[in-house]
């Protein structure tokens, strides 16, 4: 959520900082709700002083023995407005919080501006060694048309029509070695980040309440991008473990662990000798993406159910671009082992995901598309999302301030699957298995065709 005192102060930089992002901020709503605001708080601070005045003009009519009947009996009318005001306060406040919960956070300084994908800036690019180029700098064509990770993985162990029966359109079922491959793929990266890159492995839950997506900023935004989740039970009561009844409240499917990772620091205070915090989990993720329209049908390349290793880092405002760029380089980490060529982009403002203030993706080349494809997403949200979740740390000196909180898909299970598979493809459909993966394969160095 954006800082309503950076809205009070300076509002011409936050209306052009969102202007880069394409979105119109209105400057009249917030200064009528200001307004009202500022009204109200006047009022309650004009009473409460008339309030302790009159507590001492009547102690010293009493002390004299004066009549203080008019002063007691205005002084008793206070707390029926105070309370009343009290309400027009919270109702106006709550108007403010819930529109400002549906405005994007102001990208930084360095954020090209630009509609779509189209004006993001390539930073640099990586291709394994040896690697041919065309006239563009892609790595050239194989000698052979290649085949696509359909093509080839339905040969594997890929199987849509079992998904397609189970679960419906976007799923998938993968069978045998390109089942292992998957899941060498998750461990291969879960070790590498908590054994080289020092984040600590979590298993978290895949199912979560709605405050928790709130504080990340899924909702309300993304609610309808979101799979929610119907209890059993009709309307009966819901008791928490400790047997005490509470309010119900809706369930959702996380749509990535950036959910529960950054969420586990909703409402916390931790000390500033606990920061940097790096996070990272390996979880499904379910995304309904009702706006996607008809974009990748064919393939895995966009399911309704999905797996990713996520990292994430809750750290001092002072070191966060510092540490974005370490994360970024982190997830290269992963694709440079596995050896498939890719670049990274800095997104422009208008291609920017909801929370962030700045966002590197990492894109891997797919031979079969003969395209870069995203593969990894790294942002850094500052305090966008701590301000929501009220995640703070306390200073040496002074009062607790909010972290800044970046997350970075570590990456892409399935994404990276489709990497390899097409990368290593063979001219007779096998595929060989990277170096890096066999000792997960156990030993395995090729899947046939």
């Amino acid at each position: 959520m954006l800082d309503p005192n950076q809205l009070r102060k300076d509002m011409a930089t936050v209306v052009n900082a969102l202007a880069r992002r394409n979105v119109l901020f209105d400057a009249g709503r917030f200064g009528q709700l200001e307004a009202r605001r500022k009204a109200v708080q006047v009022e309650t601070e004009t009473l409460q002083a008339r309030r302790n005045a009159l507590a001492k003009l009547i102690g010293q009519r009493k002390s004299k023995g004066e009549d203080a009947t008019a002063e007691m009996s205005e002084s008793q009318s206070i707390p029926v407005r105070l309370k009343d005001l009290e309400h027009d306060l919270a109702l106006v406040q709550g108007e403010l919080n819930e529109w400002l919960m549906t405005i994007p956070n102001l990208p930084h300084a360095s954020v090209p501006a630009g509609v779509s994908s189209e004006d993001n800036v390539e930073v640099r690019r990586w291709l394994p060694p040896g690697t041919p180029v065309d006239a563009q700098g892609n790595p050239r064509p194989f000698p052979f048309a290649p085949k696509d990770h359909v093509a080839l993985g339905e040969r594997m162990g890929l199987d849509f029509d079992t998904a397609r029966k189970l679960s419906g359109s976007r799923f998938m079922v993968l069978r045998g070695p390109l089942a292992r491959l998957h899941r060498a793929l998750a461990q291969f990266m879960l070790n590498l980040h908590t054994g080289e890159h020092g984040y600590e492995e979590c298993y978290t839950p895949y199912i979560v309440n709605g405050s928790t997506l709130f504080g990340t900023g899924q909702l309300p935004k993304f609610k309808d991008d979101m799979f929610w989740v119907t209890k059993g039970g009709g309307d009966e009561p819901v008791v928490d473990d400790r047997g005490n009844v509470v309010p119900h409240e809706d369930l959702y499917l996380i749509s990535t662990a950036e959910v529960t990772l950054a969420g586990s620091m909703r409402d916390t205070i931790v000390t500033q000798s606990d920061l940097p915090i790096r996070l990272t989990a390996h979880t499904p993720c379910f995304r309904s993406e009702a706006g996607s329209g008809g974009r990748d049908v064919r393939g895995i390349i966009r399911q309704h159910q999905f797996d990713k290793v996520e990292m994430v880092q809750v750290v001092h405002p002072d070191v966060s671009y510092q540490v974005l760029e370490e994360m970024v380089v982190h997830a290269e980490t992963v694709l440079q082992r596995l050896g498939v060529a890719y670049r990274v982009v800095l997104l422009c403002g208008g291609d920017m995901g909801f929370g962030s203030a700045k966002t590197y993706d990492l894109e891997v080349w797919l031979p079969a598309q003969n395209t870069w494809r995203e593969i990894s997403s790294v942002s850094n949200c500052e305090a966008f999302q701590a301000r929501r979740m009220q995640a703070r740390f306390r200073p040496e000196k002074g009062k607790p301030e909010y972290v800044h909180t970046l997350n970075g898909s570590g990456v892409a299970v399935g994404r990276a699957l489709v990497a390899v598979l097409e990368n290593y493809q063979q001219e007779d459909g096998s595929v060989i298995v990277p170096q890096v993966l066999r000792p997960y394969m156990g030993g395995i160095e090729r899947l046939p065709a």
